[in-house]
């Protein structure tokens, strides 16, 4: 990736103010945790947000991977220099340890791990948050501070790491390992992968396959799909993981996980913009269930990771189409021109906006991913094999092939403009291939001229290939006709989306009851933000093309008079430019006569005004549970396929699990809860344990609920439980807690929700 340089547009302005932020973090802040968990005297207070918390440190290994890549992109030397401080002091810190653990939490939770004897959870090990998965940041972080940058320190402090890791987890049987996996992970498969690859060390090799979860793999390995129900972004690491362990050994039970994986995530659970999940989970096949808190970043930052790995084996353009949709759509949309900030949900909610990180106090998952995002947009414009060269974005760049021997420079104004032009600045006659994808969006043929003159060449593989001699000064200019096309969603016919080629255009929707900013510590904190009304598009015509016009040479689009109610005119732009403003991605498109049925249905389905979700908890999804500062014993959660929801249990005596909700004091305040219709009792060790349990709030009983196939062959059902305004006034949250007994278990609970308002209606 260093041999290509972005030249301008809008990659390199997102660019820019991604090394800006890097530049701009603290690294003596985010190094404090590593100072902490040593038992030393930080030289500054630590973060906010999630660097506050037990996953503290993942941050300073995201920032290396992040400003190494930029470094590489940039050759900026101020990054460099703040990179080797950066090692240095976690070199320091690691001198504490004689075993050579560094990370920014005790590494208590890991010597109980080591012991054999731990409790484990999706999100728990050893009674810490996802340790590896924090610690794994910091594992590719110095893996790629030594790998961009040449720091030798780098490589040093890493392999230190991994022989702790390595002698601690031999005292772990196969058993006791998979056993550990089941706690979200990260990476730790790839980051083993990685040092074998560098040193040779075949320990590394051999723990890279030990850190492969086989819960996971081994059906993806077998073309059976289990995903549903999963937490995304724990998955999609370890199959990255899985390509490398197939590009190391060439066992073909590593390439099969990637590719049915890939195919399985990318045709049958993506999203317009071509990020994937929901609520963090994948959902069902062909699902694309709309909401606040869908297409987690990190996710489609992985997603992006993995269809570099499996392009290389087989160069399909399917792959590159799907790539240049997720980063222009998602990615790039993923950061604010202005500030810099990061998303971490992307909504699909129609109405609603994107909610973006605080540079000092939020520190989630996505910020990390975000860091590392605007460092990597040279990836894969380019992919060179021998003397095959292949262009397979249309990004203005310069990429210096063969010890410079060959320099092409890329300018466009793609996608504004249906051009690009590869000018060979140094040649000298020298033979190579040179294709260029044909991407799915086309609209008739691509059109290709050689120093201005019109070749008609071979297709293969869907790229156009041109053979010859190249000179300094050859010139190939290209054209990429596009038009406007719909993009229909996998579970709604009516549920769409406007396309201009790969470029996703959202309905630019204003401010109207905007919040005050939406550039906030906590990423769910406007989840409930009231929403607006968005219109619905109503007309008869099939093309698009036919009643949405371009109004501006910088994609702006308006319709004609469909929006309905109010026969409204919509401004359209591409997402990635959408910010600070409501909008909607998907719209209901349909006829006069559809649009009738639709208003009679809704007027039959429509909420009464006066309730309001205060509050709402998706059992067994991890942010959620941290969210509501979940407190739990005896207590088991998974994931039902056949109402698509996870659930949350407490079994036997001094079991509950409790989450603290947001009320509303001034009001009547009602629990919803969602329960599983055919629940019944079921026998455990031999034992019937009966559903008969107790709901509390701060404490006191407001309810007993038994389920005995309360509504058989009917899946979920809700009960509303009155909390009492003694329980609620003066407050603003509650703790809500299902408590069991002997022989007894609360729940499943498949939601829980607090409604504020008149429940007459």
């Amino acid at each position: 990736m260093n041999n290509v340089k972005l030249l301008d547009g809008m990659f390199k302005q997102s660019q820019d103010k991604g090394k800006e932020y890097l530049l701009y973090l603290d690294l003596d802040r985010l190094i404090a945790p590593c100072y902490e968990a040593a038992g030393q005297k930080p030289k500054k207070l630590r973060y906010g947000g999630w660097e506050a918390k037990e996953i503290a440190g993942h941050s300073i290994g995201h920032w290396l991977s992040a400003a190494s890549s930029m470094y590489a992109v940039t050759g900026d030397i101020e990054l460099k220099n703040r990179l080797e401080y950066a090692i240095d002091e976690l070199s320091f810190v690691q001198s504490f340890d004689s075993s050579g653990y560094v990370s920014g939490f005790s590494r208590d939770c890991f010597d109980q791990v080591f012991s054999g004897e731990f409790h484990v959870e999706h999100f728990s090990l050893g009674g810490s948050w996802v340790p590896w998965y924090s610690i794994h940041k910091i594992y590719a972080g110095l893996i790629d501070t030594y790998t961009l940058t040449g720091n030798e320190k780098a490589l040093q402090v890493v392999v230190k790491l991994a022989d702790w890791a390595k002698n601690g987890l031999a005292n772990l049987n196969d058993d006791l390992f998979q056993k550990m996996l089941i706690c979200e992970h990260g990476g730790m498969n790839e980051a083993m992968a990685d040092l074998y690859r560098i040193t040779g060390n075949n320990d590394y090799l051999e723990l890279a396959k030990r850190f492969c979860h086989k819960a996971i793999l081994d059906p993806l390995s077998k073309g059976i799909d289990d995903l549903e129900g999963k937490h995304a972004n724990t998955q999609i690491p370890k199959v990255i993981g899985a390509a490398k362990l197939y590009n190391l050994t060439g066992d073909i039970y590593y390439r099969n996980i990637a590719e049915f994986f890939w195919n399985k995530v990318v045709q049958d659970r993506s999203y317009v913009i071509g990020g994937n999940s929901i609520n963090e989970h994948f959902g069902p096949e062909h699902s694309e269930k709309l909401g606040k808190t869908t297409t987690e970043t990190c996710n489609t930052y992985n997603m992006l990771k993995l269809t570099e790995l499996i392009y290389q084996w087989e160069h399909r353009t399917e792959y590159i189409d799907f790539y240049e949709k997720a980063l222009y759509n998602h990615i790039l949309a993923s950061q604010d021109p202005d500030s810099g900030m990061k998303t971490y949900f992307v909504s699909t909610e129609p109405g609603h906006f994107k909610v973006y990180c605080t540079p000092d106090n939020s520190f989630w998952c996505c910020t990390g991913t975000g860091m590392e995002n605007p460092a990597r947009y040279t990836r894969n414009i380019y992919y060179q094999e021998g003397d095959q060269l292949y262009v397979n974005l249309f990004i203005s760049s310069q990429i210096e092939l063969q010890n410079k021997k060959v320099i092409l420079k890329q300018e466009t104004s793609f996608p504004t403009g249906e051009c690009t032009k590869l000018t060979f600045i140094q040649a000298n006659g020298i033979k190579m291939d040179l294709h260029i994808r044909i991407p799915y969006w086309l609209v008739g043929e691509m059109e290709v001229t050689v120093n201005g003159k019109p070749v008609k060449p071979q297709i293969a593989n869907n790229y156009l290939v041109i053979t010859r001699q190249w000179q300094t000064g050859d010139i190939v200019e290209i054209r990429l006709p596009m038009n406007l096309h719909l993009y229909i969603s996998m579970d709604d016919p009516q549920k769409q989306a406007i396309m201009y080629g790969p470029i996703v255009l959202a309905g630019a929707l204003g401010t109207e009851n905007f919040p005050e900013t939406d550039i906030v510590a906590d990423h769910q904190a406007l989840n409930n933000f009231e929403l607006i009304e968005v219109p619905v598009l109503v007309t008869n015509k099939k093309d698009v093309n036919k009643w949405v016009n371009r109004i501006d040479s910088k994609l702006v689009f308006e319709t004609e008079s469909v929006g309905q109610p109010r026969s409204l005119k919509l401004k359209l732009i591409p997402f990635y430019e959408l910010h600070h403003q409501r909008y909607t991605v998907y719209w209901k498109i349909m006829s006069d006569k559809e649009y009738q049925l639709y208003l009679e249905k809704k007027r039959k389905e429509q909420e009464s005004l006066n309730k309001l979700t205060a509050d709402v908890v998706s059992p067994n999804e991890q942010q959620p549970e941290i969210d509501h500062c979940i407190q739990s014993r005896n207590s088991f959660s998974g994931y039902l396929n056949v109402v698509h929801r996870g659930w949350r249990d407490a079994r036997g005596e001094e079991g509950f699990f409790s989450y603290q909700m947001k009320i509303d004091p001034e009001r009547s305040n009602f629990l919803a809860v969602k329960y599983f219709g055919n629940d019944n009792n079921i026998f455990i060790d031999g034992i019937e344990y009966e559903r008969n349990f107790d709901i509390l709030v701060d404490d006191i009983v407001i309810a007993n609920q038994k389920l005995k196939n309360n509504q058989p062959s009917e899946g979920l059902f809700d009960v509303f439980y009155e909390i009492p305004k003694s329980l609620t006034q003066g407050k603003q949250k509650v703790t809500v807690k299902f408590k069991s007994y002997e022989e007894t278990i609360a729940g499943g609970v498949y939601e829980v929700k607090i409604i504020v308002g008149d429940m007459t209606n």
